[in-house]
């Protein structure tokens, strides 16, 4: 039913929202409506705690992205070469659009067999319904199967590793806090909540700060204390932390008793992980890492809000759960605002089976790692071959459908990712909001909504908030949305599973019904559902998610990943990652810009402005080492490829440390080549996950 229009003249409708980016803080928005097809700014809901009236700058001019003149609004044929752009491209009809993918869908699953068939997608919107709905036409036609690591594979593994279930304290606990330490992530660049939950802590209580991060961020910059560290090295740190609270009479043995698996195997192992140790390790000082455990010891509401930057390594998952071991050696997880937080997501009792297909999905047909798009697109044989286990023949991946994500630009190696997308044989269709790099390579494109122009149903990993969300404005010209796109292919294909025969509408009403969470007009019209368990259970405080209740210092890896030979017995250093040598003196992290999320505000013309350039942040006596100048043009590279940017100096962070903020279309730098051209693709174990910020590389002037 198309939405009425407001009088000329009137104040704007305050609409209802959910926001659906990739971000943990999901928040709950009021949005401006001027028309059925206008919005104004977007705002943070004042009546959600967590959101509590704030939203990042990105999303509250969400109307620059929604209303931007280069919008995709109708389905195109490529008829010029890949990669062109929209000049390549002419109109065609939607019933056009379909038949001929569905077409050459069917034709290639006929010669070379279903699997030669990817779909693929992430994180352009979080809804359950519009993101996940890919999963139930893959498991309906049997196609490729899509292991998601961009994110948060190496996190999860971590933090399951020990605490066994994936939520951890209420995140507005923080601001009961009185020492909150947020360790690797930059959350008023990525998840400005978090800094709400914090100024109240510090405004109330005198909270201090302590930000764990390679480099000084927007946040580190408010912080009472910053641990500028190595790149990857957090494990050390966390190991250095515990030895002290065991050394110093600061380690709960009571709590330990009780709560862990091997306390005293732990105490003797960190014996000789002190903090000199640990500085060799981090290049931080031991008095950095004396002052930092003892602040930690003596207050005992110290909540620790992980972040996923310092994950995202080939020791990732190492690091995390040497981190999340801290809180149980010190027995904070008894205390309210004490103990931590990575994510909540695992609080949801959302029934998927639905809206992902979960039950014709057969878990025979291979897998496919997504971080590994470009091995697989350039045909490296371990990698078509997909999960261990596999009955999959090796076909190669002759067709990609793709929703949400755009890697041309977001994957690693992405100079393989562009070769692979080159090649004659493979068919690509691309259901996307604007000719990215990724739609530009594609043999058809179709015109998507974005989340005002479509219903949905959120989780959050930041909070612990349910919401449904119903669409705000009428679609854009012909865009609908993935879940009208997949109900369209399924028809062609003669597939009769349910979920293709509902409206999003219906599918949101029949799941949360499943979960046994009421109906979709009475959640929408309460807005959210609060799932956090009792601060009991939150705590932790009757035991773990393990059998026997016990947190692991002794995980048994192998049951979070098949890659767990290499692993770590208990909290340790484990060197894996990319390290300087002397052809790559520096360790590079690719870190969210303010601006940018991801690759998704890249379009609008507010965050170009201000984001300004690609630049690569440097020592003043780093770049006097490789004689370049501040604001020069250099060239910075490794063995996968080379790319030019601009020098800035910063002395925020060690020297052999250097920084490149964003996401960057690749067509902002000057050989058309982005910054993951240089990340490798190389799987974190023990489950796999991109290691975007573990890279050595050299740089010198262009």
């Amino acid at each position: 039913m198309p939405l009425d229009a407001a009088p000329l003249g009137t104040k704007p409708e305050i609409v209802p929202s959910t926001c659906p980016h990739d971000c943990p803080s999901t928040c709950a928005l009021d949005v401006e409506r001027l028309d059925a097809h206008t919005i104004g700014r977007v705002h943070g809901a004042k009546s959600n705690d967590y959101t509590a009236g704030v939203v990042c700058a990105k999303v509250a001019r969400y109307a620059e992205r929604v209303h931007h003149p280069a919008r995709l609004t109708q389905p195109l044929r490529r008829i010029g070469a890949k990669g062109e752009g929209i000049s390549a491209f002419a109109p065609i009809g939607w019933d056009e659009a379909l038949d001929e993918v569905a077409a050459r869908l069917k034709d290639i699953a006929e010669e070379w067999g279903s699997e030669a068939v990817w779909p693929y997608f992430y994180a352009g919107t979080m809804g359950l319904v519009q993101r996940d709905g890919i999963d139930r036409l893959r498991h309906a036609m049997r196609y490729s199967r899509q292991h998601s690591t961009f994110c948060n594979t190496l996190a999860d593994a971590g933090w399951l590793a020990g605490v066994g279930v994936k939520y951890g304290v209420d995140p507005r606990e923080m601001q009961d806090a009185d020492l909150i330490v947020v360790w690797g992530g930059n959350p008023v660049n990525t998840q400005v909540n978090v800094m709400t939950h914090i100024a109240r802590a510090r405004k109330t209580r005198g909270a201090r700060l302590v930000v764990i991060d390679p480099y000084r961020t927007a946040t580190a910059e408010q912080a009472d204390m910053h641990l500028a560290l190595r790149p990857g090295t957090d494990g050390a740190l966390a190991c250095a932390v515990m030895h002290i609270l065991f050394r110093d009479g600061h380690a709960d043995r009571g709590y330990l008793e009780k709560f862990a698996d091997c306390p005293a195997e732990l105490e003797a192992h960190l014996q000789s992980r002190g903090p000199a140790w640990a500085a060799d390790i981090t290049g931080l000082s031991a008095d950095e890492i004396e002052a930092f455990a003892a602040l930690y010891a003596r207050t005992e509401r110290a909540f620790i809000r992980i972040g996923y930057g310092f994950t995202r390594s080939r020791n990732g998952a190492a690091n995390l759960h040497a981190v999340t071991s801290i809180p149980t050696v010190a027995g904070k997880w008894r205390h309210h605002a004490g103990g931590a937080l990575y994510s909540n997501g695992g609080l949801y009792p959302v029934d998927a089976t639905l809206i992902r297909g979960l039950d014709v999905m057969d878990k025979a047909t291979r897998l496919l790692d997504q971080s590994r798009i470009g091995p697989i697109l350039t045909g490296d044989p371990q990698d078509i071959g997909g999960d261990i286990g596999s009955s999959s023949d090796a076909v190669p991946v002759k067709a990609l459908f793709i929703q949400n994500t755009n890697p041309m630009i977001v994957a690693p190696e992405s100079a393989k990712v562009r070769d692979g997308f080159r090649r004659d044989d493979l068919f690509v269709c691309v259901h996307e909001q604007f000719m990215t790099e990724t739609a530009a390579m594609a043999d058809i494109v179709l015109p998507a909504t974005t989340f005002l122009e479509h219903d949905d149903l959120y989780v959050a990993g930041g909070h612990t908030y349910l919401q449904v969300a119903r669409r705000v404005i009428e679609p854009l010209g012909e865009c609908r949305s993935n879940h009208a796109v997949l109900c369209g292919l399924a028809r062609r294909f003669g597939n009769n599973h349910p979920g293709f025969r509902m409206t999003e509408w219906e599918i949101i009403d029949a799941t949360l019904k499943a979960s046994g969470l009421g109906d979709a007009d009475t959640v929408a019209d309460g807005r959210w559902i609060d799932c956090a368990k009792a601060g009991d259970e939150m705590h932790f405080r009757n035991g773990f998610g393990h059998a026997d209740g016990k947190f692991r210092f002794r995980p048994d890896w192998s049951k979070v990943g098949r890659d767990s030979g290499r692993m770590p017995d208990l909290p340790d250093y484990f060197a894996i990652i990319d390290t300087a040598d002397e052809a790559h003196p520096f360790r590079l992290v690719t870190a969210p810009a303010r601006n940018y999320l991801n690759s998704s505000f890249t379009e609008t013309p507010t965050s170009q402005k201000r984001e300004g350039r690609p630049t690569i942040k440097l020592r003043p006596e780093d770049l006097d080492a490789i004689g370049a100048q501040d604001g020069g043009r250099v060239r910075v590279g490794n063995r996968r490829a080379s790319i030019v940017v601009h020098a800035e100096a910063f002395d925020g962070m060690q020297r052999g440390v250097a920084i490149i903020e964003s996401i960057w279309p690749n067509a902002a730098f000057e050989e058309g080549l982005g910054v993951n051209a240089l990340t490798s693709a190389d799987p974190g174990p023990p489950l796999g996950g991109a290691v975007y910020h573990d890279t050595a590389v050299w740089v010198r002037p262009a």
